[in-house]
């Protein structure tokens, strides 16, 4: 499913107060929204948009600072309000009440945020490799092995870490050709300031608290994906979400899979995903 060589995806944009989000849409029905994360954008859910696409009207955006969204200067621009209120704005630009959310790392911190913040208008969550923001919060605190991995974090929350990434240096993880030269692309349109502030306006600062206050609980159902070979996130992450979901909770674990899931084991992803929402 190439950029530009499939006829049914359409390229749009809708209004998010003065910042511009670019979505891909397909298929018809109820809405599915697509949140992407770091270092990433729409194209990764290349491999799910076709299946879902059959019984869901499905929007794979691009986050802001990323590639033809909106990229505005300064950090408090990339709090997680302003990010949840990106995928509020879809939502509306689409004019349907509520939306099946879907996010992968960042984008899944912002699904998880989003399903907190209007439990209205998420009619199901699905989460890919990032645990509830709770359990993050706690593995950083007591894990020493999580503290080691999220290195990377503390590294992209200094002053002067975007001169020190490059687009091409970003996209080492793509393994198809032909998918990485989209992703170049991607990755030079994009903002590098932009990406690194969504570290420096959100994740969690040492030292580290255990103790979140418990934030709203999950009111939907929620299925959680993760691929275990994960370093930057752990799957330790994932235990006890239930005690935050009000909602049922399934659990995928794919042994095999790194963090980039849903390219690394595409099929079972799709899979479990088309399944799980037509139960």
């Amino acid at each position: 499913m190439a950029h530009g060589q499939d006829e049914s995806l359409v390229h749009g944009f809708a209004q998010s107060g003065d910042v511009r989000i670019h979505y891909v849409t397909q298929g018809q029905g109820p809405l599915v929204v697509m949140i992407h994360g770091f270092p990433d954008f729409w194209y990764t859910w290349r491999n799910q948009m076709p299946e879902l696409a059959k019984h869901f009207q499905v929007v794979a955006i691009d986050q802001r600072g990323y590639n033809e969204s909106g990229q505005p200067v300064g950090v408090e621009n990339y709090a997680m309000d302003k990010l949840v209120g990106d995928v509020k704005a879809v939502i509306d630009h689409f004019q349907k009440p509520k939306a099946v959310v879907v996010g992968h790392d960042w984008g899944g911190m912002v699904a998880w945020s989003f399903a907190m913040m209007h439990p209205e208008m998420t009619d199901r969550l699905i989460v890919l490799n990032l645990p509830h923001p709770n359990g993050l919060r706690r593995e950083l605190a007591n894990n020493p092995e999580q503290q080691k991995n999220s290195e990377y974090a503390r590294f992209f929350q200094t002053s002067d870490a975007a001169s020190k990434i490059t687009a091409e240096g970003l996209v080492g993880w793509v393994k198809d050709p032909a998918a990485k030269e989209k992703y170049i692309e991607a990755m030079r349109r994009s903002s590098l300031e932009g990406m690194l502030n969504y570290y420096k306006a959100n994740y969690p600062k040492p030292p580290y608290q255990a103790a979140a206050p418990d934030g709203p609980r999950i009111k939907c159902p929620v299925l959680l994906i993760h691929g275990l070979k994960d370093k930057a996130l752990l799957s330790d992450g994932l235990n006890g979400t239930w005690n935050w979901l009000d909602g049922d909770l399934t659990l995928v674990t794919i042994p095999n899979a790194d963090h980039f899931v849903q390219q690394d084991a595409s099929e079972l992803v799709t899979r479990s995903m088309t399944s799980w929402l037509q139960r």
